[in-house]
């Protein structure tokens, strides 16, 4: 296996050679025999194990039989120990998942702290196939069918092309030793029930079956690779950039054969999973919304408007002394005390100074607020107000009025009110600009 091994290092990743490795050691098979064939190929490795705590003194012998393997093999070890359950009980997930956040989040800290190029996972051809048939039964699409990646920037699976059977065979005739985890016996696992139940009695049924999943799951890539490829223009057809993120125009969309199928593609890619959710968005109303971990989704009458979400409170406000001192964050806010009045801009007013009682404040709108627009007679809401200027939905969450006590002076960066303009009365006049 070693030559095999050394051939598909040369053919998919010869980039690793001369390359600072950590691999991630559990003790078990996989593991084990990915550190032996790199060491025997003299690669610059190092390993990384974590105790999860979990079984006790199996565990604390996992970690004690990989320090004795980084020892044997003089290379570098790094051991960590995490209380797991504690974890999943305070993130409210399954262990399984709090183990996997753990080691990965370590993982990062060794390759930032000690300049590792590359992580190095034992994931082999029979966990794809185990991979492929979990994502099968929940219904995860064409990206969970084609299993685990190879190559997932800086983390290396170079097993995906053996299968467990043939690591076996090395370790037996190599005479490596390996640690056995008990919990891979319990069936309550889904993984482990297809490991030990399902995937043996379709291995009966015929023996190629390894062989066949992996030329499937390769037709499987390149047909996403061709949906991506269709991906980017449809993309340039339906997106527009605007001043608050991307406009998807529905219309053009819908006009499209599969129309629910390409939805879900442009979304896919800002964090959006939830399929019925985002076919139910095609006929709401205008105002409803959806949201991932990174980015809102808005119906705005004949397009979607896909926005980032802010980190930014702007809801908090924002008070101004007479001082007048600049602001410059969340954004910037400059006053000027001047003798006349010149070219006026959206974003630079000039108001009679008399007529404001400090402090200002600074806000985000709210329902209900009202001015007098600068230019015309009488008052204004500024929910109307907006209609009239054919603000998109995420335009007006953005916009701050400036106040004084209560009162609005200025619509920021669109409309001063006409109560606070300068006149020939006027005898102090202050410049504001915005941006």
């Amino acid at each position: 296996m070693l030559q095999k091994f050394n051939h598909h290092i040369n053919e998919k990743f010869p980039f690793l050679k001369e390359k600072k490795i950590l691999i991630a050691c559990s003790g078990g098979l996989d593991s084990v025999v990915l550190t032996r064939l790199l060491k025997d190929l003299q690669f610059n490795i190092s390993l990384a194990h974590c105790n999860f705590s979990l079984r006790g003194v199996e565990s604390d012998g996992d970690e004690e039989f990989v320090e004795k393997l980084a020892d044997k093999l003089s290379v570098p070890i790094f051991t960590k120990t995490f209380d797991t359950k504690t974890y999943a009980n305070t993130h409210k997930i399954s262990t399984q998942m709090a183990a996997r956040d753990l080691r990965y989040e370590w993982f990062d800290e060794l390759i930032n702290n000690f300049n590792f190029d590359y992580l190095l996972t034992a994931h082999h051809l029979d966990d794809d196939l185990e991979t492929f048939l979990i994502n099968l039964s929940r219904g995860t699409g064409l990206r969970g069918l084609t299993g685990i990646p190879e190559n997932n920037e800086k983390i290396i699976r170079p097993l995906l092309n053996f299968t467990r059977q043939d690591l076996l065979k090395h370790a037996q005739k190599e005479t490596i030793n390996w640690r056995e985890d008990s919990s891979n016996s319990k069936v309550e696992y889904l993984r482990n029930k297809l490991r030990l139940e399902v995937i043996p009695k379709l291995k009966e049924t015929d023996e190629r079956l390894l062989k066949n999943f992996q030329q499937t799951q390769k037709h499987l890539k390149e047909s996403l690779l061709l949906v991506e490829d269709y991906m980017v223009l449809i993309q340039n057809l339906v997106f527009t950039e605007s001043a608050n993120g991307l406009k998807i125009d529905i219309y053009k969309l819908q006009e499209l054969p599969n129309t629910k199928a390409l939805l879900y593609e442009l979304l896919f890619p800002f964090g959006f999973k939830a399929w019925e959710d985002i076919l139910d968005l095609l006929n709401a109303q205008t105002g409803k919304q959806i949201f991932s971990n990174t980015h809102r989704l808005l119906k705005d009458r004949s397009d979607f408007l896909l926005t980032k979400i802010s980190i930014e409170n702007s809801s908090k406000s924002i008070f101004v002394s007479e001082e007048l001192k600049p602001i410059e964050i969340p954004f910037q806010l400059q006053f000027e005390k001047v003798s006349e009045v010149k070219k006026l801009f959206k974003n630079i007013v000039y108001i009679d100074f008399e007529k404001l009682n400090f402090p200002l404040e600074i806000r985000q709108w709210k329902e209900g607020d009202y001015f007098y627009p600068f230019g015309m007679k009488g008052k204004k809401k500024l929910s109307k107000f907006f209609k009239d200027e054919k603000l998109s939905l995420v335009a007006k969450e953005k916009v701050r009025v400036l106040c004084t006590h209560n009162v609005i002076v200025w619509v920021m960066g669109m409309r001063l009110d006409d109560r606070f303009k300068v006149t020939k009365n006027t005898k102090k006049i202050v410049k504001i600009a915005y941006n």
